[in-house]
């Protein structure tokens, strides 16, 4: 006889399982108001020198404001003044989008603001290399301006800075493992069974009675569940009489030791040899 071989469509593809993942891009926000008290004892201390913010912190790394009330560089002549955010902490290629606001306190809500978010990013999120390294304006406001503006209100100045770290992230497919306890059905059995409650059925075992369940007997032993559910079941299913056992063996094999019963239906043939055949 001739061999049969069942060879494979080299133009159709084998079929592998596929699997899946998501690369994630999104910010961690958070904001920080810092006001600025007596706005006009701090002109004339130097361009380059400037007022911060105490440090917060957002996306795991802390960040600070820096106020510069005669500017940060030398070819403005303190005609500016000058605001930045800047990496407080240690971090490299740190990406986050910025806002800073300065607010307006006349009730207008004219705020002067600087931000990325809700526009087009063309270059994308602003990375900072180092701590220390800013995002601002130089030229963040004229100074002769600013001193004749609702921005400035009772010698002082109020901004708002809003910190949006990128976090990038890969989903794969989510495994769960749930840790299970160790069954105790033994003892709750054993406490539904010494508290009688919802007792159906009862053993008679030379002259005393002992109440028992019907569903854990059924469920535990076929001889039962024929006896007390099958369609020859006997017509008294409310008392079953237990010929050829004393009443103190009754007690240790059936209903002191319960979690046997539980465990290993051979029980039954020790407790009840006259059902259990």
């Amino acid at each position: 006889m001739g061999t049969i071989r069942v060879c494979k469509d080299p133009t159709k593809p084998s079929i592998t399982p596929v699997t899946t993942s998501t690369a994630r891009n999104e910010t961690i926000n958070g904001s920080h108001q810092f006001k600025i008290s007596g706005y006009s004892l701090s002109k004339g201390m130097g361009i380059g020198k400037y007022i911060a913010s105490d440090t917060f912190i957002v996306g795991g790394y802390a960040w600070a404001v820096y106020f510069y009330p005669d500017g940060k560089s030398a070819e403005d002549n303190a005609a500016y003044v000058s605001l930045f955010i800047a990496l407080a902490s240690e971090g490299t290629d740190v990406r986050a989008l910025f806002e800073l606001t300065l607010l307006d306190q006349s009730g207008k809500e004219r705020h002067k603001v600087h931000t990325h978010f809700g526009r087009t990013l063309e270059s994308g999120p602003y990375a900072l290399k180092y701590r220390g390294s800013m995002w601002g304006y130089k030229r963040f406001f004229k100074r002769t301006l600013l001193e004749t503006s609702d921005y400035l209100k009772d010698d002082c100045l109020s901004v708002s800075c809003c910190v949006g770290v990128v976090k990038s992230y890969t989903e794969g497919p989510k495994t769960y493992s749930i840790p299970v306890p160790p069954s105790d059905i033994g003892k709750q059995f054993g406490k539904l069974l010494e508290g009688g409650r919802f007792t159906d059925v009862n053993f008679e075992v030379d002259g005393e009675r002992f109440a028992a369940h019907k569903l854990v007997l059924a469920t535990r032993s076929p001889v039962f569940k024929a006896q007390l559910f099958g369609p020859l079941k006997d017509q008294n299913t409310q008392c079953i009489k237990v010929e050829d056992m004393e009443v103190p063996v009754f007690k240790v094999y059936s209903l002191s030791s319960l979690a046997l019963f539980l465990q290993t239906p051979v029980v039954y043939a020790c407790c009840f040899p006259a059902y259990y055949c």
